[in-house]
Order: C-alpha cells, then sequence, then structure tokens
C-alpha cells in the first residue's frame, strides 16, 4: 500500500518522540501489505476498528491512533490523523456529534 503521507506521522513523533518506534512499526506493516478490504486489515493488524469512512489503527498498545481513509482498489492509505488516546477520546465525540 502507498502510504499518503509519511509527514504527518514524523509532525508526530517529533512531539510525542516516544511514537518513534511504534509508528514505523505501523508504517512498515502498512505498507508491504495489499489490503483487499477491511477484513484483510484485521487479518493483518487486528488492532484496527473500522469507523465510517475511515480506519482507526491502534498504534503501541493504545496509546496512539492513526485514522486514515483506504482507497483499496488504488492501494492508497491517506493518514488523516495521529493522535494520543486522549486525543481520539475528542475526535470520537465530535465523530458522534457529525463534527468530523
Amino acid at each position: 500500500m502507498h502510504i499518503i503521507s509519511i509527514k504527518m506521522l514524523r509532525e508526530f513523533w517529533q512531539k510525542h518522540p516516544a511514537a518513534e518506534n511504534a509508528l514505523r512499526q505501523w508504517h512498515s506493516i502498512v505498507e508491504s501489505a495489499d489490503f483487499r478490504d477491511f477484513s484483510h486489515i484485521k487479518e493483518f493488524y487486528n488492532a484496527a476498528d473500522y469507523v465510517p469512512p475511515f480506519v482507526v489503527f491502534d498504534v503501541s498498545g493504545n496509546n496512539y491512533r492513526v485514522v486514515v481513509v483506504v482507497q483499496y482498489r488504488a492501494k492508497r492509505v491517506y493518514v488523516r490523523e495521529v493522535m494520543t488516546h486522549r486525543e481520539y477520546d475528542v475526535w470520537c465525540k465530535r465523530y458522534r456529534k457529525g463534527m468530523i
């Protein structure tokens, strides 16, 4: 899969250096995958959830979240948000209210 963009990951780990290794590992796993659909994502990365239209990856044992949009046919993963668990809780509230 082609990940767009690693820049967001870098910016996040510059603010949160402890996240760098986990985000690099996530990037490596997703980049080497060839996802067909969400169930296929779950085979590769069990800590993922579908929150339409996003796929949310739980990275580093519940510490960080990577929110993406996956275009399966084009083999692209668009990184929309990278956040801490606390930031994700706020994001979820906004999502439920239709603000995302």
